[in-house]
């Protein structure tokens, strides 16, 4: 990739338009500006973040767009003719001004070292706030069927009042009448919801009150939240998906993402134990059952280098 300059290159004297006698000056600024200005008029509403030459030779430019309810799009596209576009990052209207300029530079930084990849722009992307429905989860009460919740090994987890060292009791997501974290609910089942929606609505019913303790549940749902360990999940049926869809082996995968081991004669094969393990097929070292959870610079590696997808695309919501 071959990074180009963002402003126009100055015309030497002998180039520049002489002014005609009987022709306005008004006519020859005119003039210079169609000589210098692009191809196609970038709209208002885009900012420019930075131009680039992918592998073809074809000069491309990403840009940062308006989205619905204040969000931004940072979009990859054609310099020229502003096609094929890109969905490089969906960015939440309360997410820093400087963040999408963030995106844009490792995501060309990817792109210079064979590993970017996103989806092709889809028009619903401009008419859908990123999380919105997690916000929409946290103003509207979860139905009542949803108060208890069971794995898929049959355990049961609710909130519930316990004990505590206070003199209140204290609110807390139990299994078997024993207390556990949101995050061990959530690694049991697997899926944020409803475990997220329901701790929301109770923060929301109870967080003021002063006979029962929230603290603790407060804590734990924001460590959550603010954790770069996200499930697996989604990521492991893409795998998989892919592996039957597409014929892809989990080696050609590993491969990808730089892991790559050697037999005695030197033959190259990926390390599928590895991408078993990050995507919860197998367990770690040490352990009896795989984990649910990966690091999100894990899940971005597997999803661009191995899968060529956005990693929005394989991680749950």
């Amino acid at each position: 990739m071959t990074p180009t300059s963002t402003s126009p290159a100055t015309l030497p004297p002998s180039a520049r338009p002489q002014h005609r006698p009987g022709s306005s000056r008004a006519t020859d600024v005119s003039m210079r500006r169609r000589e210098t200005r692009s191809p196609r008029r970038r709209s208002a509403r885009d900012r420019l973040l930075d131009r680039y030459t992918d592998p073809h030779g074809q000069p491309r430019e990403v840009i940062e767009r308006p989205g619905a309810a204040g969000s931004k799009l940072v979009v990859d596209r054609d310099s020229a003719s502003g096609g094929d576009q890109r969905l490089v990052a969906h960015l939440g209207a309360d997410e820093p001004a400087g963040n999408a300029a963030l995106v844009c530079s490792r995501y060309l930084q990817d792109t210079a070292n064979g590993r970017g990849g996103c989806r092709a722009l889809d028009a619903q992307d401009s008419r859908i706030a990123p999380f919105a429905r997690s916000r929409e989860l946290e103003r509207t009460p979860p139905h009542a069927s949803s108060a208890e919740l069971v794995d898929r090994l049959g355990s049961a987890f609710a909130l519930e009042q316990i004990r505590s060292a206070l003199s209140i009791p204290e609110l807390r997501w139990c299994r078997r009448e024993q207390p556990v974290s949101v995050r061990e609910a959530i690694a049991s089942l697997e899926s944020y919801e409803p475990v997220r929606a329901l701790t929301l609505h109770a923060l929301a019913l109870h967080g003021r009150s002063d006979a029962i303790s929230t603290t603790v549940l407060r804590a734990e749902l924001t460590r959550v939240q603010d954790s770069p360990i996200v499930l697996n999940r989604r990521l492991r049926e893409v795998v998989l998906a892919t592996v039957e869809r597409q014929q892809l082996s989990m080696s050609e995968i590993a491969i990808r993402c730089g892991r790559v081991k050697r037999d005695r004669k030197g033959n190259q094969s990926g390390e599928t134990s590895w991408l078993a393990r990050r995507v919860g097929l197998l367990p770690e070292g040490g352990q009896s059952t795989p984990t649910p959870w990966i690091h999100t610079d894990v899940l971005a590696l597997i999803a661009r280098r191995g899968l060529g997808v956005s990693p929005r695309e394989v991680e749950l919501c």
